[in-house]
């Protein structure tokens, strides 16, 4: 347990931290998954128009920390590629 005052509320910061990281991380999954079910269902308009939020909202985490670029990066390529391939 934390003696310091610093620590304590360091504690209380990290858990609100904690909890707004998780709820961007669990937005950004929402979005790929709405690419993804897109694609599943044949439907490439619908997929390229979901491609798009997700991969702002991809960019938009990235900014704010959740996730590093590199990850970022490779998400969306694979969700283009997926796109690409419903030719």
């Amino acid at each position: 347990m934390a003696n310091h005052k610093s620590a304590k509320s360091r504690i209380v910061r990290n858990n609100k931290r904690a909890l707004i990281n998780g709820a961007r991380r669990s937005r950004v999954r929402t979005f790929v998954k709405k690419v993804e079910a897109a694609i599943a269902a044949g439907d490439k308009e619908q997929a390229n128009a979901a491609f798009k939020t997700a991969e702002s909202e991809l960019m938009r985490a990235v900014r704010k920390g959740v996730f590093k670029l590199n990850t970022a990066a490779r998400k969306v390529s694979r969700l283009s590629q997926k796109i690409k391939a419903l030719q």
